[in-house]
């Protein structure tokens, strides 16, 4: 068991899901110290609806937020929205934000997240050619699509995916390139990723497989170049490859880094009074072992909410397998736990889509289904509770995981 603490004075740096979902359980705890939110955009806020939602007449900045001032202030948490943390010192600890204000705290939870990765090719900084990661990254996409514009994304991973989606209902023209021939097989299996993938083609987008190589500017427009491939014009190019955590004041504070800000099983760092959470930080656990980051959602709200119960010395609730879901074409995708790695695939057909199933030593480790929350819930249930499993019964279109699931109390 943990030694509870007092955070006394808490300072979060990034007011995204993580940040905010670590202040309000820090209240839900019973944390009544101060508590600062620290962010360099103009209001904390949702990102997902940014590739989903971007063409919706409802796609502001208040819409997104996940509450107003008002309402965070009600809570007693001050907010220093539009300031930029420049510094760090672990030792006070302390956070220096830019216009040289200083925010002094006892605890100081880092959730300051990622920035979208670039391309290191030619033309990648030239007009017309974005990545998308903030509100203003989204506003600056929507205003260049209109019926019949040009649009090459790059990247069709969960992203590039749904931003393809998104610019086809905008009535672009849609070039997705990808050096894979079928992203996402790792996340949920190739049964299922291959048909998510055709959907794009019957959708009308045109799918080039391909490494681009360079952008470069024409007298009226953009062409992207393709390793063994077209030259493709274009009005606008999307980049959507990845994420890069934002690790340089952490690194600068002289915390232990390694593509991620390295924290326990308790959301420390290596500084005392220094925590991370959601897409930055990057777990070492007790024996030593780094895991891979976590950059979905509910990844994000459970690291922001887990690092609160750490910073005030007390044990989190266990967590359930990692799920996360995604849209495109109007369909829902849902996946929860693993499904590469040791074990045995089990595809369950008669459907639209098929939904996909790991199995390892009789029990259940992930599955991945379009359009059917339900039979993901039961599938995390099945995994969570390590009720065992058989190939056939999940092969099995007429057998309900909730039938499985009552039969094992």
């Amino acid at each position: 068991m943990t030694t509870p603490r007092d955070a006394g004075r808490v300072v979060i740096v990034g007011a995204g899901l993580a940040g905010y979902s670590a202040a309000l359980q820090l209240r839900t705890l019973g944390h009544d110290g101060p508590i600062a939110l620290v962010d360099s955009e103009s209001t904390a806020y949702d990102r997902p609806p940014l590739s989903k939602r971007l063409f919706g007449d409802d796609f502001t900045i208040d819409a997104l937020a996940f509450a107003t001032h008002e309402a965070l202030a009600e809570k007693d948490i001050t907010t220093h929205f539009g300031s930029a943390a420049v510094a760090l010192d672990p030792a006070a600890p302390s956070v220096s934000l830019r216009g040289g204000s200083h925010l002094e705290a006892d605890t100081v939870l880092l959730t300051v997240g990622g920035r979208a990765r670039s391309l290191p090719i030619p033309g990648i900084d030239l007009p017309g050619v974005h990545m998308l990661r903030t509100f203003e990254d989204a506003v600056a996409i929507r205003e260049r699509v209109s019926p019949g514009v040009r649009a090459v994304v790059i990247g069709a991973g969960l992203i590039g995916a749904e931003l393809t989606s998104s610019l086809r209902i905008a009535g672009a023209d849609v070039t997705l390139v990808d050096p894979v021939q079928v992203p996402l097989i790792p996340a949920i299996g190739e049964a299922l990723a291959t048909r998510l993938h055709d959907m794009h083609t019957e959708r009308g987008v045109e799918v080039i497989v391909g490494v681009t190589a360079e952008i470069s500017q024409s007298a009226e427009h953009l062409q992207v170049e393709v390793d063994a491939g077209p030259t493709l014009p274009a009005d606008l190019v999307i980049v959507g490859v990845g994420l890069v955590p934002n690790v340089e004041l952490a690194a600068a504070a002289g915390l232990d880094i390694d593509n991620g800000v390295l924290v326990d099983e308790s959301a420390r760092t290596s500084a005392p009074g220094v925590f991370a959470a959601g897409d930055v930080a990057r777990l070492r656990d007790s024996s030593g072992t780094l895991h891979r980051r976590e950059e979905h959602w509910e990844a994000a709200e459970t690291s922001g909410k887990h690092a609160a119960y750490g910073m005030l010395g007390l044990d989190a609730p266990a967590r359930g397998a990692p799920w996360f879901w995604s849209d495109r074409h109007d369909v829902h995708l849902e996946a929860v736990g693993r499904l590469s790695g040791s074990g045995k695939i089990v595809v369950r057909e008669g459907g639209a889509y098929p939904a996909v199933f790991l199995v390892e030593d009789g029990l259940l480790v992930g599955a991945a289904a379009v359009d059917d929350t339900n039979l993901v819930r039961a599938a995390r249930r099945l995994i969570d509770n390590r009720v065992p499993v058989t190939a056939t019964e999940l092969a099995d279109p007429s057998v309900s995981l909730r039938a499985v699931l009552r039969v094992s109390r």
